[in-house]
């Protein structure tokens, strides 16, 4: 499927609709892209319209600025979804993705029907983090291909790392394709994001979060705290898996989120 493009902020920003129905919207994560959505699209497309967008810096849309804000990515978000006269939508964010979604939210609320944090969280970035943040931007400006070749194959559960050792090599590709200035962009903007738990206490939609045992990101004991928060939760805690429940648990993942979706 070919990509379409809009201009936002002298960008291009790229992005794919198909299906026909109610608007489901996929966000990718830190250096992914719309072709994480690849194994889902053709079943959510057959129920919804889907719409799966590059976010700046990634895929192919361009970088916007030196720092990729969370309300800078829901702004372009909105922008896509202006263009495509959506009023209505339930919103997925894996990761990154999740960030940009509850920034979404606290703008753009009336526009929402539904959210799934696909390994987010609603936490802002710890000040240890924080620094292992700045000693990745220093390490990417040296040389990106070893951060990414050091960052992809922990997203993964140990069990999972030697029998999808081609879909991380798959995902090390895809990153590799993220230039430089997007990694450090959204880096930056990653570090600087506001704590949104609020946004999920004041939802007055669907929430659904999904989440590894075994993920390093986004631990669960970070995420329990979180369940209570909406009006509306609905949970998925996955055994045996890490930061890449659409690639280690595929099935299941898909399955879920169709069935929430179809709910909203």
């Amino acid at each position: 499927m070919g990509k379409e493009k809009i201009r936002f902020r002298d960008a291009d920003i790229a992005y794919t609709v198909s299906g026909e129905g109610n608007t489901l919207v996929l966000l990718h994560g830190f250096l992914e892209s719309t072709v994480i959505w690849k194994d889902f699209v053709p079943v959510l497309e057959k129920h919804f319209q889907v719409v799966c967008i590059d976010l700046p810096g990634h895929g192919e849309s361009d970088c916007i600025s030196y720092v990729h804000e969370m309300e800078m990515n829901a702004e372009t978000v909105h922008a896509v979804l202006q263009h495509l006269q959506i009023k209505a939508c339930v919103m997925t964010g894996h990761s990154m993705g999740g960030y940009v979604a509850l920034a979404f939210s606290e703008k753009y609320p009336e526009l929402l029907n539904g959210v799934c944090l696909f390994h987010s969280t609603g936490l802002p970035d710890s000040e240890a983090k924080k620094l292992d943040r700045d000693k990745a931007i220093g390490v990417v400006k040296k040389d990106a291909s070893v951060f990414i070749r050091a960052v992809i194959p922990n997203l993964f559960a140990p069990v999972n790392k030697e029998k999808l050792k081609t879909e991380i090599e798959e995902l090390v590709a895809l990153a590799a394709q993220t230039p430089v200035q997007g990694i450090i962009a959204t880096l930056e903007g990653m570090k600087n994001r506001k704590d949104r738990t609020q946004v999920l206490k004041n939802a007055s939609y669907p929430v659904l979060i999904i989440a590894g045992k075994q993920d390093v990101v986004v631990p669960l004991e970070s995420l329990l705290p979180q369940f209570a928060l909406p009006k509306h939760c609905e949970t998925l805690i996955l055994d045996n898996v890490g930061h890449t429940g659409f690639v280690e648990a595929k099935g299941e993942t898909l399955r879920v989120l169709l069935n929430f979706a179809l709910s909203c």
